[in-house]
């Protein structure tokens, strides 16, 4: 179990500021963008607005990431199990973001019929 929470250290060591870096870089290209558009609207220029994602692209995204994070996660965790056994507990609670990932495609496809009934 030392083995482990060595693991763990490590990648909360490596892994936070990584996700603080990202967080903040795209906090500054979001800000760019829009000073960008500002300036170009002060201009007289027309710029195009982005359009916005669909209800169902957007559940669609998301079923995606969650569904292929806990299949990462559950094999991450299926792996350590060869050297540690308890680990495989931590493995079958990959089925809760999978199962959300699944819902979120579900959700999708209902948009999909929805928008084609009518």
């Amino acid at each position: 179990m030392e083995g482990l929470t060595g693991l763990a250290a490590i990648v909360m060591l490596f892994g936070m500021p990584t996700a603080i870096l990202g967080m903040y870089t795209f906090y500054r290209v979001r800000k760019l963008r829009t000073e960008e558009r500002l300036a170009a609207m002060q201009r007289g220029v027309s710029v195009p607005m982005e359009p916005e994602l669909s209800e169902a692209a957007q559940s669609r995204r998301h079923g995606i990431l969650l569904t292929a994070g806990a299949i990462g996660y559950m094999m991450a965790f299926t792996i350590v199990s060869r050297y540690e056994p308890d680990a495989m507990i931590a493995a079958a609670f990959g089925a809760i973001p999978f199962m959300l990932g699944v819902g979120y495609f579900l959700d999708s496809a209902l948009i999909h019929r929805d928008a084609k009934a009518s």
